[in-house]
């Protein structure tokens, strides 16, 4: 039995790319690990603390999508390939109007590097402290974000009633958990961006000028701060799996060309006003 299950975890289709068959899963995987790697749990725990940290995950996060369009290539299998293209297509997409959202953030921030962003939001954190502008960017990164880690309702590239299992139909074992596993990390690493760009990362609530609320929210260890946060968006993103139908190819490039990079750009234009003419909230 366990030689039958070895045999089965290194199945490759045999008309297939076997070298990128097998590095497809890995290379997205990578992705999800150097992305980690620069997010701030706590004023303590971060493995690298770059400058240009919020450029450095956008760029990281391209592994995923490249290993994806490998995986469905190599497999030789027109529903491998179909939902590849899909994948791509969708990702690359939605991957503007997260990343508009996110310069928002960086323009109020004044910085890249996200342990800075958090310490920006000492006196409140920006999802509220930028003047509607912070709003509509946590909105929108929320939405473009869950699409590009192919979550419902925008799991089109593994439609199964369409698809059978889409870019990964060939895939079995170890190399089939790697897609799943770097699609759950991935969850984590949007909710934890959001929670670190927009809800204060580990930094506690805060608000300019209550000098008693903001003492009591000290007492609350800066780690929980980021737990509580991550995990609250986490249940959010999985809440929108249990709401929402599938959307069509159609609907869904609708949604981001015609719908959110619109509002993006007009929300980013918005920002760089509000920074011009320096309009916070508490300052």
């Amino acid at each position: 039995r366990r030689g039958h299950a070895a045999r089965r975890s290194r199945l490759i289709p045999a008309k297939g790319d076997q070298i990128l068959h097998v590095a497809a899963p890995f290379l997205t995987f990578l992705g999800t690990t150097l992305a980690i790697l620069v997010i701030p749990m706590s004023p303590l725990v971060q493995v690298a603390d770059m400058s240009i940290g919020v450029l450095y995950v956008t760029a990281v996060s391209g592994f995923g999508v490249l290993g994806i369009l490998l995986g469905g290539w190599s497999s030789n299998n027109k529903w491998s390939l179909l939902g590849a293209m899909r994948a791509g297509a969708q990702i690359i997409s939605y991957e503007v109007s997260a990343t508009l959202a996110l310069l928002v953030v960086v323009l109020f921030a004044g910085t890249l590097q996200l342990s800075q962003i958090v310490q920006s939001q000492a006196d409140g954190w920006w999802i509220w402290r930028a003047p509607g502008v912070g709003l509509v960017s946590f909105v929108l990164f929320l939405i473009a974000s869950t699409a590009e880690i192919n979550r419902t309702p925008f799991d089109i590239p593994e439609g199964e009633s369409e698809l059978t299992a889409g870019f990964h139909t060939e895939y079995s074992g170890i190399r089939f958990a790697f897609f799943f596993l770097a699609e759950f990390i991935n969850m984590f690493i949007v909710s934890a961006m959001a929670a670190t760009l927009f809800l204060g990362g580990w930094m506690p609530f805060h608000v300019g000028g209550f000098e008693r609320l903001n003492a009591a929210m000290n007492l609350i260890p800066p780690g929980l701060w980021f737990a509580g946060k991550t995990a609250f968006l986490i249940f959010l993103i999985m809440w929108f799996r249990w709401t929402f139908p599938r959307l069509r190819v159609d609907q869904l490039m609708r949604l981001e060309w015609k719908i959110l990079l619109p509002i993006g750009f007009v929300n980013l234009i918005a920002g760089a006003s509000l920074v011009v003419l320096n309009w916070y909230f508490f300052p």
